[in-house]
């Protein structure tokens, strides 16, 4: 049973091929535009995301079943009966319906998305991103009087074109802050809340079985990247636990059949995968920008060549003072604030390119060890945790996240787990996960180093 999966991400799109003997390799990849219309808006275009997934299916040759995984929370709305896109696709990163979240906290709205979604309110997730498509777009006004209006994720987008069935994933329904975490159906309370019509809205469906044929092949899985990569990282006990170090850094750790809800950590419920009916839960936490700090280093001409965030000479930077918040896009788990600024704090006349460097590596892998003692104190995590991503190819980053963590972590030297894990849960039989795995353990002293991030956290909290 040869099996293909569709990796459809933020910078990227990818298609793997996987088989029962343990061969799985990357077949096809291609990137896609990123556009920026305003601050903090960040878009894709829909026809070419869809275009580049009818390549990857191409390129992955005749297979038997097929997986998607999906951004998440990206979103846009599209005409039911020509499926032509209304909208440009708004990205997860996508900040401009933050006033609008701050209207509803300061109306108490949040206690109910909390109760309801187990989602905080912040313009991460996609309820807001759709309301502000049926408010602002004429178009899309037009649609919906027509009776003609289709709203949701990229997944669903997807799937009505290859399939032709107007569909999306229990997971990631999870991520929209319109479905109800009990029920796993729309919430038509939240929809109100928000003012997304719920009829516009796709069927919701587990995350393994049948979603239609695509040229005569069996899509039989769909799920968000993060759940996907959770999946492919073998995580399948309460307390198993992976970080995904992409565009953004993303933790989760198998919660099995129990909803934990930590709202004072910052932590959000989340089903990690269903199958027969049946859901397992995970508990997420993320951080906005990891890969997507080290992009942005170098439109500035801050990094030259990836190879130089391999090692440093000096002592860590943040035991010389100086310290990088990556708050680009703000804070999430478990600040959510969305009015932090980036910031380095710490610089003299003698900061060097490189001490920069140094810091902002730094401080991704601090950033992240929030998202995880957070996560500690609602669930015990077992064992080491394992980690993927462009991040993890640098032995410094490994060696400061092992130190700041106080614990082992797990990187298999196979990385495409987010395709894999897709793979995965689209094979009718158990896929092997290829490679080896090594292990780094805490080889630094860390002490003081929580304690001074945290100082910079508070400045840079409310900067905006």
């Amino acid at each position: 049973m040869i099996v293909a999966a569709i990796d459809q991400g933020t910078t990227s799109t990818r298609v793997l091929v996987a088989d029962p003997s343990g061969h799985a390799r990357i077949r096809h990849a291609i990137r896609h535009a990123q556009f920026h219309p305003h601050p903090g808006w960040v878009e894709h275009n829909p026809l070419e995301l869809l275009a580049n997934i009818r390549a990857c299916l191409q390129a992955a040759g005749p297979v038997e079943a097929l997986g998607l995984a999906n951004q998440g929370e990206s979103c846009l709305a599209w005409d039911a009966k020509t499926l032509q896109p209304l909208s440009p696709v708004i990205v997860w990163q996508d900040n401009r319906t933050a006033p609008d979240t701050q209207r509803l906290k300061a109306q108490g709205a949040e206690a109910e998305t909390l109760a309801r979604a187990g989602l905080p309110l912040d313009a991460y997730f996609s309820a807001t991103k759709l309301a502000w498509l049926v408010r602002e777009i004429p178009e899309i006004q037009a649609a919906r009087r027509a009776n003609r209006l289709c709203l949701g994720t990229t997944d669903a987008f997807f799937l009505h074109h290859l399939t032709g069935r107007f569909t999306t994933d229990v997971t990631t329904a999870s991520r929209t802050s319109l479905m109800n975490l009990a029920t796993r159906q729309w919430d038509t309370t939240l929809c109100a809340l928000f003012g997304v019509p719920p009829e516009c809205l796709p069927e919701i469906r587990d995350t393994v079985g049948a979603f239609g044929d695509i040229n005569k092949t069996p899509l039989t899985a769909s799920v968000v990247d993060q759940q996907a990569a959770l999946y492919g990282h073998g995580c399948r006990r309460a307390g198993d636990a992976k970080i995904t170090f992409g565009t953004g850094a993303f933790a989760l750790a198998v919660t099995g059949a129990e909803i934990i809800r930590a709202p004072e950590q910052g932590l959000l419920p989340t089903i990690a995968w269903s199958r027969g009916g049946i859901a397992t839960f995970a508990l997420d936490g993320g951080v906005y920008d990891a890969g997507a700090a080290i992009e942005w280093a170098e439109r500035l001409g801050i990094l030259h060549n990836l190879d130089e965030l391999h090692d440093f000479q000096a002592p860590p930077a943040i035991t010389r003072g100086l310290v990088f918040v990556p708050a680009l896009s703000g804070l999430a788990c478990p600040h959510w604030d969305r009015s932090a600024a980036a910031l380095w704090l710490g610089m003299d006349s003698s900061t060097t390119r490189q001490d920069l460097l140094q810091a902002l590596l730094e401080g991704v892998a601090l950033r992240t060890a929030e998202v995880i003692s957070a996560m500690h104190e609602k669930i015990e995590l077992k064992g080491a945790i394992s980690v993927d991503g462009g991040l993890t190819r640098s032995p410094y980053f490994l060696r400061v996240l092992a130190s700041a963590l106080g614990r082992e972590l797990a990187v298999p030297d196979f990385d495409e787990l987010t395709a894999f894990g897709c793979a995965a849960l689209a094979a009718p039989q158990p896929l092997p996960r290829p490679g080896t795995t090594r292990a780094i353990a805490p080889s630094l002293t860390s002490s003081g180093w929580r304690e001074r991030f945290a100082e910079a956290i508070t400045r840079a909290r409310g900067w905006r």
